[in-house]
């Protein structure tokens, strides 16, 4: 591989340090994530009452479709890999969730906000150093942990018995890490295989990964 080419990726990828100034194309590119997540944020809300009862047989269980609004954090923080970035593509992809007609009206905002927050810390705790499985896993468990408090403690979750919402507890934490930490991790490297990402450090590390194994 050549020198500067890994020259470039230690320095995106290794140092808590390095460039954090968003750039113009960050902010494009992440409001782009989070308006195509809002969408599919609205279209899980409009799938979601059938989702739910097929799961119906365990009460709770309905936690593993959490994961379906959480992932524009981890998605938003992989690609652009700034501070910010996690809870910036959350909070849109809500607002963008509202602004369609969500059955949740404000009450998303919040959540978003929240969840957005908990992503955030996911990378933050990893000093904005690690963009890679661990990183992404840890941002999509501290999301599914965020909506897991708020649904348990403030929503239609609430008036199921403790067992009930135990199940969901632990379902919500399963579907952050799974959906919203593995998938997006999945989709950050599929896109930068394509070459969409060649302008982030996640397109130029896929490179070199690939110019090694070459």
């Amino acid at each position: 591989m050549n020198t500067s080419t890994s020259a470039s990726i230690a320095k995106d990828t290794t140092k808590p340090s390095g460039r954090r100034t968003w750039r113009v194309v960050d902010i494009v590119v992440a409001s782009v994530i989070g308006v195509a997540a809002g969408v599919v944020f609205w279209l899980w809300g409009l799938a979601w009452p059938g989702l739910d009862s097929l799961l119906a047989f365990t009460p709770g269980l309905s936690g593993l479709l959490a994961g379906g609004w959480l992932f524009a954090g981890v998605l938003g923080g992989l690609v652009i890999r700034k501070p910010g970035a996690a809870l910036f593509t959350e909070v849109v992809a809500a607002v963008v969730s509202m602004a369609l007609g969500t059955q949740w009206a404000f009450l998303t905002l919040v959540w978003g906000l929240v969840q957005g927050v908990a992503a955030e810390l996911g990378f933050a705790l990893l000093l904005y150093a690690n963009w890679r499985l661990l990183g992404a896993l840890t941002s999509g468990a501290l999301a599914g942990v965020a909506v897991a408090v708020l649904d348990t403690n403030f929503s239609s979750v609430a008036a199921l018995a403790f067992e009930a919402r135990a199940v969901y507890f632990v379902s919500a934490i399963v579907s952050g890490v799974v959906i919203a930490g593995l998938l997006s991790w999945v989709i950050v490297r599929a896109l930068a295989a394509t070459g969409a990402l060649d302008r982030f450090a996640a397109g130029r590390e896929a490179r070199a990964v690939g110019s090694d194994a070459a």
